[in-house]
């Protein structure tokens, strides 16, 4: 395993584990895989070195708190937990509340990583940062953290925590590279990290969807997976596939290798069973060339994909028949 040193939380796995899917019963969550394969997981992550792992009060309404820090058991205050607050109401008293049930949810004293879920779009961050800088002060969280933020609000975040603001939590992959362009050169500059969400943009980088292999379930819905987009995008499959070839591993460990090679950035992918645990973990193993990382790089900034609204568009029309009836 390899690892980032982050000021406040201590010794942060570059892949981790995201446990958004363990109280979410679309993704197959129940009581028998709360206490069957979510501890399993749990359990081999922390054998495989894995310290970072990330949920929120949001993710299945605390649920995912719990399973996790049930699952955690004795080391669940040795490992970088990252929970967050979704930004209702994010007065300094409802952050210290909220923060508090987060923390006996996870049976923590401490948080290690306390994380803003989104920008509210009325609500500064001149309100919502003092309640955080409360939570440091106390000692109730190691260091704050921002998700889906821009580089502009993550500075002004900085400027009304009045400290550094440690990680930024995105949605970032060889599919969805727009952190690349400022969030990665400011996490290295500034010595912050990034925290890619959806690193395998549900699991189109593995190479084992198409034109003709079209997923079902929530996967659907991504407009990603549109005619158009799945057209668009085998380029950049086909360099995976070319790169995962010459070291030997498969696409989408290609894909997570390429996002922590980048400075400051570390990955979350979910795992639903520990085989998938297993497979992701093994992407710190993979070095890649300069050459390889460089084309990967070219082939994501090349990516363009069409808007969801054009994805719906299509998708109607190619379930219309020629003459116009249903």
């Amino acid at each position: 395993m390899k690892y980032l040193d982050a000021e406040g939380i201590g010794k942060v796995s570059r892949i981790g584990l995201g446990t958004w899917q363990f109280g979410s019963r679309e993704w197959g969550y129940g009581d028998r895989y709360a206490f069957g394969a979510a501890r399993d997981i749990v359990h081999r992550a922390r054998a495989l070195g894995v310290t970072l792992f990330d949920t929120a009060e949001l993710y299945g309404f605390g649920k995912s708190e719990r399973i996790l820090g049930d699952a955690l058991g004795n080391e669940r205050a040795e490992v970088a937990v990252a929970s967050k607050i979704f930004p209702v109401a994010p007065f300094p008293a409802v952050i210290k509340h909220r923060e508090r049930a987060s923390a006996r949810r996870l049976q923590l004293d401490r948080i290690p990583l306390y994380q803003v879920h989104q920008p509210n779009p009325v609500v500064p961050d001149s309100v919502i940062m003092p309640g955080m800088r409360d939570l440091l002060d106390s000692g109730a969280i190691g260091a704050a953290g921002v998700s889906n933020y821009s580089l502009t609000r993550w500075r002004k975040a900085d400027t009304a925590l009045g400290r550094p603001v440690i990680s930024n939590q995105v949605h970032f992959s060889l599919a969805h590279p727009g952190a690349l362009e400022d969030l990665v050169p400011f996490a290295e500059r500034e010595n912050r990290i990034v925290i890619a969400y959806s690193p395998l943009a549900q699991g189109l980088l593995g190479g084992k969807y198409g034109l003709h292999n079209r997923p079902g379930g929530v996967r659907a819905l991504n407009p990603l997976f549109g005619t158009e987009n799945l057209r668009r995008i085998e380029p950049l499959l086909q360099t995976l596939r070319t790169v995962a070839a010459d070291v030997d591993a498969k696409p989408a460990q290609v894909a997570l290798a390429w996002l922590i090679s980048l400075p400051g950035v570390v990955a979350i992918p979910g795992a639903s069973s520990v085989e998938q645990l297993e497979f992701n973990v093994a992407a710190t193993d993979i070095e890649l060339s300069t050459q390889a990382r460089d084309a990967l790089t070219a082939a994501a900034r090349a990516f363009r994909p069409v808007s969801a609204g054009r994805v719906l568009t299509d998708t109607l029309r190619s379930r219309v028949r020629p003459n116009g009836g249903p």
